[in-house]
């Protein structure tokens, strides 16, 4: 099946590869997804400490932090793989996004507290953050930062222990950790496509300490923009992952299932969407490879415009996959007892998060003319 095809010398990737197949046999993906939705939407805490445990959460986090310390190749290589299981906890958010805004944060006792506790799974830190949307609003009183606003479409908001939130002042954007039980708090959740809960966070003159504050910026972009770079790959790869192995099943059940008396992917009509399929996930595998050398490269501008096409291209590409898997398998297909929907709905809820592929194409034509502007 088409996979990231990146160079491992000392065989890191096939051992992170191989440790996520041991992982699902235990904890296998799509019985949690359907187990989460009878939580309410909420991470599972056994399966998230396993993963950590495996040292999953805390793979960016420098070592000094007390994370593994490895970079985007393994990062890729692991969300590829866990999008293949469908182990859909919220490694994007609380991992990822979570671990690069820890790495880039000031020294200090909050960032240690928060950077050991993610690598070890007690704490969870996710990022409450809308793009596009009114920031949170910082104030100081009486030596704290007051904060008032809210944040929309939070992961994991409900197993959350700290948020990471960016708030707006008159010197520009801070980055600061709130703890989740704090005065002013507030969630609300909504059911996701996959089962997951989507929240909004209210903060309502919530009082914060000055020495939680973990970073500053002039701009949100500045304050954030490794960590959406970074999020975006990790969600590019796990969803090429989700293409792949629905591509799996849906070949797999083509040679089992029989009509007028032969596998009904003896048909050339079959074989020719399969055909389309397979070329769909080997090109979003080549996306990410792409987008995985550029990052590690000292054009920022190229990095840039490959996470875009990266994450835009496999989106597609798993939305696409995914669509034709479920009318392939029949009306089975579309039944809650076969698996291949909730791959369908877990493209859904990553294609959601950091932008949809029609947005991210419309931001890739925008900054790459810039781009090219800049170069002339």
């Amino acid at each position: 099946m088409p996979e990231l095809m990146l160079d491992d010398p000392d065989g890191t990737l096939v051992m992170l590869r191989d440790s996520v197949t041991g992982f699902a046999a235990r904890f296998p993906g799509a019985k949690a997804m359907r187990e989460r939705r009878g939580r309410g939407g909420t991470m599972d805490p056994l399966i998230w400490s396993a993963m950590a445990e495996a040292g999953w959460i805390g793979l960016l986090l420098p070592e000094e932090c007390g994370g593994a310390g490895l970079g985007l190749r393994e990062q890729a290589v692991l969300s590829e793989a866990l999008g293949r299981a469908l182990i859909a906890e919220p490694t994007g958010t609380a991992s990822v996004f979570a671990a690069t805004l820890l790495g880039g944060a000031s020294p200090g006792v909050e960032r240690s507290r928060l950077a050991a506790g993610v690598a070890s799974g007690e704490v969870v830190a996710v990022p409450a953050w809308t793009s596009g949307a009114k920031p949170v609003v910082a104030r100081s009183v009486n030596g704290r930062i007051v904060l008032s606003g809210e944040t929309r479409f939070v992961d994991a908001a409900r197993a959350a222990t700290d948020f990471l939130v960016a708030a707006q002042d008159a010197d520009g954007v801070m980055l600061l950790s709130v703890a989740a039980n704090a005065d002013g708090v507030a969630i609300s959740e909504r059911a996701g496509v996959d089962g997951s809960a989507i929240a909004t966070i209210s903060f309502s003159d919530c009082a914060v300490p000055a020495d939680r504050m973990l970073s500053r910026a002039n701009r949100s972009e500045d304050l954030l923009r490794q960590a959406i770079l970074h999020t975006r790959l990790a969600l590019a790869a796990e969803l090429t992952g989700v293409a792949s192995k629905a591509l799996e099943l849906t070949i797999a059940y083509a040679s089992d299932r029989v009509q007028f008396g032969k596998p009904i992917g003896s048909f050339q009509a079959i074989q020719h969407r399969l055909v389309d399929m397979w070329i769909e996930a080997e090109f979003a595998a080549a996306a990410v490879v792409n987008a995985v050398d550029a990052l590690r490269g000292d054009d920022d501008d190229a990095a840039e415009l490959a996470v875009l096409a990266a994450k835009a291209r496999a989106g597609e590409a798993a939305f696409s996959i995914c669509r034709r898997a479920v009318h392939l398998h029949g009306a089975m297909g579309y039944t809650d007892e076969c698996d291949i929907g909730l791959y369908l709905k877990r493209t859904i809820n990553l294609n959601a998060m950091l932008g949809q592929p029609e947005q991210l194409r419309l931001e890739f034509v925008e900054r790459e003319s810039g781009y090219r502007r800049g170069r002339i």
